[in-house]
Parts: structure tokens; sequence; C-alpha cells
């Protein structure tokens, strides 16, 4: 299957590392114009990193920093690639962080400052996304009007101990994706969840940095492997593509079958 996403304009958000890097190359090499969006200047020279590989492989971009939980940052993000692309047809929800600890332990900080950038990052972006959208109108681009495409995590299903802040803010994630699907059907804008399982990535290197803790995990991944970014990069590209046309308020996992729960495999 060959997909060209033929100069739609994409907006990454996080997309200096992780999950959001691999997104935001794979989105390029398929034939978007990508927005690489980070959060800080500490960020900044991963970002550059991101663009240069975009580039080096033939593709277009752009960095612009933005604290996604920021409404003023996300309405000078979304006009400046409108001012420079002149619009926005795909919008990559993957900001997102974890401040863990014990529920009687955890901070209101902490679970403020999750909410505010993994569920409100989501919808400030995604609110900005619709309207561009809707003001746009059709393009012969795509057969969609535009489309979301949030980066869960199969904690929007499966609770999570000591991450509670974390678990209720993907949780949320997939009801405003539902609704946003459901309220935005009509006008031909598809908005769907990836659900990560484990992902090689910085924000969960203590998982698989070490034999011991990477043998524990695989006890929870039917697949036996741990996923990497191009993993949800590739699906990231089918999303935002015509071949997905008719997915919409979908909740799809790419977890090497962590969801079934393999802990029960001998205890069933």
């Amino acid at each position: 299957m060959d997909i060209n996403l033929n100069k739609q304009v994409a907006i990454v958000t996080g997309s200096s590392s992780g999950i959001g890097k691999g997104i935001a190359i794979s989105l390029a090499k398929s034939g978007a114009i990508v927005i690489v969006n980070h959060s800080s200047e500490h960020s900044r020279p991963e970002a550059e990193e991101t663009l240069k590989t975009i580039e080096e492989n033939g593709g277009e971009g752009l960095i612009i920093q933005c604290d996604v939980s920021k409404e003023d940052q996300v309405l000078a993000m979304f006009q400046t690639t409108i001012d420079k692309y002149g619009t926005v047809d795909i919008l990559i929800n993957n900001a997102g962080l974890q401040q863990d600890a014990s529920f009687v332990e955890m901070t209101l900080a902490q679970w403020q400052k999750v909410i505010d950038v993994n569920l409100t990052g989501q919808f400030l972006c995604s609110r900005e996304a619709i309207k561009e959208f809707l003001k746009r109108g059709m393009t012969e681009k795509s057969k969609a009007l535009g489309k979301i495409i949030n980066i869960s995590s199969v904690h929007e299903t499966i609770p999570w101990a000591g991450h509670a802040n974390y678990a209720s803010s993907k949780g949320a994630l997939r009801m405003l994706m539902q609704t946003l699907a459901q309220e935005y059907g009509k006008q031909k804008i598809r908005v769907n969840n990836i659900c990560p399982g484990a992902i090689q990535t910085p924000i969960n290197k203590s998982a698989w940095d070490n034999q011991k803790s990477l043998d524990a995990l695989m006890t929870l991944i039917p697949y036996d492997r741990i996923g990497q970014p191009e993993d949800i990069g590739n699906l990231a590209v089918f999303l935002a593509s015509d071949y997905s046309d008719y997915i919409t308020g979908a909740s799809i996992y790419v977890d090497g079958g962590m969801t079934t729960l393999e802990s029960f495999a001998d205890n069933g």
C-alpha cells in the first residue's frame, strides 16, 4: 500500500522525541508537510534533530515551540502554521507526560499538570483544528474535511495503580474523541485514538533499559517484543490517509496484545 499524503499539513504535538518523533518522520516520508512541535527551549535541540531527519529524507517541515496546555500558545501555533502553509489538514495530538505517585501521596499540582497537558492540551488543539477545517472547507487533497488522531494509551481501558492522573487523562480522552467524532461526522471530520502499549521511548526507559526490567515487561506482552515509534507512525499515516476514510470514533490498540491481559494466560 503506497500512501501519498500529497503535501497535507500536519501538526504533530510533542514531536521532538519518542512516539511523536516517529510519527512526524513517518508522515513526512509519506508526503505530508510536518509541523514539529516542542514545549520548551530545553527540547529545541531534539526538535531540530527531528526536522533534520525529515529534511534528509526529502520532506518539509517547520519547528514551533508551544506548550499545548496554554491557550495563547496553541492559538499562536495554529496561526503561524496557517500563515506559512495556508491551512492545517491533520492534527496529531501526541504531547503528553507522566508525574507518578501513589494516590494518597499525589499532589494537586501533579494531578493538574498531567490533566492540563494530556487532556486540556488535546481539547485546545482539537478545537483550533476543527475551527480551521470548517473555515477552509473541502479540498481535493482528501476525502475528509480534516483528520484528528490522538495518541492515547492502553491505559484508557487498563487501570494503572500509581498513575491515577495519567490513566484518568487517557480514559477521558477516549470520551473526548468519541464525542468529537459523533459531533462532526456529518462534516466529514474524522477523529480517532491510537492506543500504544509499551513503546521503546525515553518516557519509559526504566522498563526496558536492563534485562530484568525487560523480561518483566515481556510477561505482559503476548507478542514478546517492545514496540517501536515507527509502529505508531505507520498507523498514524494510515489513519491520516483516504484508505481509512470509514474509520472514525475508534480506539485502535498497538500493544503487542497487552490488552489481552497475558498475566491471566495460565489462570483462566
